[in-house]
């Protein structure tokens, strides 16, 4: 899947000498409040929907905590990273920040963010250990994971039907997947669709490949957990189904920007797509009633590959002038009941298991299709990997540039993996 992500490493570089540009209300150390209040800001990325939803659960925190006041703001996606950097850059970052798993090792490396597991008003008994582990960088909680996610298919389950393809299940394969993207694009009923979005160009479906083959995207050491080999296979299989017009063509896939609108199946040249759960559900105004959710193929020992990843952390400043006050903001945002009421599933299906337990009754609409599909996978997936090292998001780009070659056909899928290896071993060094 086509992401748009700002490279972190490479703004907080950038922004050095433009760190006044965006300043916040307040420095991060030295956060004010009026009558002898304290006062931290609080800053997310979301829609006004999360906006609504989390104004309300602040002003429940400042009702009980009369002493603290906290000041809001948030943006769209990219908005926030760029903001955010900058401000990380010129020693301003809020007190209390979202975060993205991909933040996580450059800010904390970067001295940015406050180490959490000293203080002892933040609970965190209610996270799943290996969800709680990818906030942690050389050995200390700088992020705590607020809800998670997995991967998932969206596809248009009438059109399938239609085509007279077997539904998918939690035990299809590779081959089986492949197989049904072969169907569904010489099918009628499909109206010139092809299967699904070519899984090319997305290094999150080949991450899942390789976990399905007892490997990963990086080592413990932070370097590369796969060989040129490896994905010289990947892009060669892609390239075979995409010749085969079971995946979209490179003009298609090449329009993808993060956006359902700008995926295949948004533009209506594609029967399912890659994404991961809670975003599949923009889907829903375009595919209509018939958007559905698919597990990604099992991998070689038959057993699931994909993973509960979580969709975005809170944090604190390192310079915050108030840790303890920082804590307990985030203590309550994840843990409190009559917040996580308040909260729902506005930031994904929450991470703490009481909370979650407690939302998911009163879910409606997608987020109960979303629902319906963690729960099957409950006990059943591995551990998440770490928070990605250095460059990861710098890389991403680079996986997509180069597998538009191989796509377009300037290059092989030898010759392009060769040179996404040297890139990353490259940036990985830095």
């Amino acid at each position: 899947m086509r992401r748009n992500r700002t490279t972190v490493s490479c703004a907080l570089t950038l922004v050095l000498t433009l760190s006044g540009a965006l300043t916040g209300c307040g420095g991060g150390g030295d956060s004010g409040g009026t009558g002898g209040k304290v006062a931290l800001r609080f800053t997310w990325w979301g829609n006004p929907d999360r906006a609504a939803r989390t104004e309300k659960a602040v002003a429940l925190f400042e009702k009980r905590h009369p002493n603290i006041d906290i000041i809001t703001s948030f943006a769209g996606f990219d908005t926030y990273k760029a903001k955010l950097a900058t401000q990380a850059a010129g020693g301003d970052a809020p007190d209390v920040m979202q975060l993205d798993y991909r933040q996580i090792n450059q800010y904390a490396t970067s001295g940015i963010l406050l180490d959490l597991g000293k203080h002892r008003a933040l609970r965190t008994s209610g996270i799943d250990k290996g969800l709680l582990a990818t906030g942690v960088v050389e050995g200390r909680q700088y992020a705590l994971p607020v809800a998670r996610g997995t991967e998932a298919i969206p596809y248009d389950a009438a059109l399938w039907r239609k085509a007279g393809v077997a539904a998918p299940t939690t035990r299809w394969t590779w081959d089986d997947w492949a197989d049904a993207m072969r169907k569904l694009s010489a099918s009628k009923a499909t109206k010139g669709r092809v299967g699904s979005t070519d899984p090319g160009q997305s290094e999150d479906v080949f991450e899942i490949r390789l976990r399905g083959q007892g490997k990963s995207l990086y080592a413990r050491d932070g370097g590369l957990g796969f060989t040129a080999d490896d994905l010289t296979r990947y892009w060669e299989w892609c390239s075979k189904l995409r010749k085969e017009g079971a995946v979209s063509r490179a003009e298609q896939t090449t329009q993808i920007d993060g956006s359902v609108e700008n995926a295949p199946l948004g533009r209506g040249t594609s029967v399912s797509d890659f994404n991961w759960d809670a975003p599949s559900s923009g889907y829903e105004a375009i595919v209509g009633e018939g958007l559905k959710l698919a597990p990604l193929p099992v991998g070689e020992n038959g057993t699931p590959s994909q993973y509960f990843k979580p969709s975005m952390f809170f944090g604190a400043s390192a310079k915050t002038g108030h840790p303890e006050e920082a804590a307990r903001f985030i203590d309550f945002l994840l843990n409190d009941p009559e917040a996580g009421a308040i909260l729902g599933a506005s930031r994904g299906i929450p991470a703490n298991d009481s909370l979650r337990k407690n939302v998911l009754p009163k879910l409606e609409g997608f987020d109960q299709v979303i629902s319906a599909y963690q729960k099957q996978f409950e006990g059943k997936l591995g551990d998440p990997p770490p928070a990605p090292p250095k460059g990861d998001a710098s890389l991403q780009t680079t996986f997509q540039r180069d597998y538009d070659q191989v796509s377009y056909e300037r290059m092989s899928p030898r010759e392009a993996a060769e040179n996404y290896i040297t890139e990353a071993k490259a940036e990985l060094r830095r």
